[in-house]
């Protein structure tokens, strides 16, 4: 099959396996770009015959770019080191012809908390484009929340089958990994020149909390769609608690230097 999958690790030897077996035997293009990983991640890609990129971390963006250069094939299958694919994306990805360059493809995510597939809220109607051409598309290098860059006129398909994404395994990570992408937010803001606002900092997280937890019915999933609702909540706030340390401390040394 002429598409290759590029995944960005560190530190992902708890599910990088899972990931890899589901590609099997689809798949036989596997571009691993590794900033610094302490663990066996790196052995455990090699065991699965990929190809290995080992690098700094530049941000998001940018290594994704690095494994996209890399791969053999123009059709690039981007994934996290704790997405797999079920078997009937499986089947959708065999009976694919991929003749127009100009189309890319958007596949539905099944998002779990702790092995609980989360149906609604944030989580819950989750989609991405994560299948497409490198000559036509490629990542912007932001840091963090990083997004495709289409050509004009690209067509949208949607496929059969889902991207299962195992993305927290307990509460505290979850928490750890939300903390270190407001801290990640708040620079990004920063130097885009965004100044931190009040409105911004203490009603965004009620508004982000009533959105998921009651709009998009999140409480349907219990005790994990309030943990989760709070969260993206206390990130709201963090993210623009952090911009505004960024900028008291910006401005300190401004006046210090002045």
């Amino acid at each position: 099959m002429n598409i290759s999958v590029v995944i960005i690790t560190r530190n992902e030897g708890h599910v990088i396996s899972n990931t890899l077996q589901s590609l099997q035997p689809l798949i036989t293009d596997v571009v691993i770009v590794d900033s610094g990983s302490t663990d066996n991640t790196v052995q455990l890609c090699r065991q699965f015959n990929a190809t290995v990129i080992e690098t700094s971390w530049a941000g998001y963006g940018i290594n994704k770019n690095k494994g996209i250069a890399a791969a053999k094939h123009d059709w690039i299958l981007s994934l996290d080191a704790d997405e797999s694919i079920d078997d009937e994306l499986k089947l959708s990805l065999q009976q694919l012809s991929l003749q127009d360059e100009n189309e890319v493809f958007n596949i539905r995510f099944k998002n779990f908390f702790c092995n609980k597939w989360i149906r609604f809220g944030e989580w819950g109607f989750d989609k991405h484009i994560r299948l497409f051409n490198r000559k036509n598309v490629q990542w912007n290098n932001a840091a963090v929340h990083e997004n495709l860059v289409f050509p004009a006129g690209v067509k949208i398909t949607m496929l059969k089958g889902n991207i299962l994404h195992h993305t927290v395994h307990n509460r505290q990570e979850y928490k750890d990994k939300m903390a270190g992408y407001a801290r990640m937010n708040a620079k990004k803001y920063l130097e885009s020149g965004k100044k931190p606002a009040f409105f911004k900092q203490y009603l965004s997280p009620v508004f982000a909390f009533v959105q998921h937890y009651i709009f998009r019915l999140g409480f349907l999933d219990g005790k994990e769609g309030f943990i989760i609702a709070r969260t993206t909540a206390w990130y709201t706030f963090m993210k623009y608690h952090y911009l505004n340390d960024l900028y008291k401390n910006m401005n300190k040394a401004a006046r210090s230097t002045g």
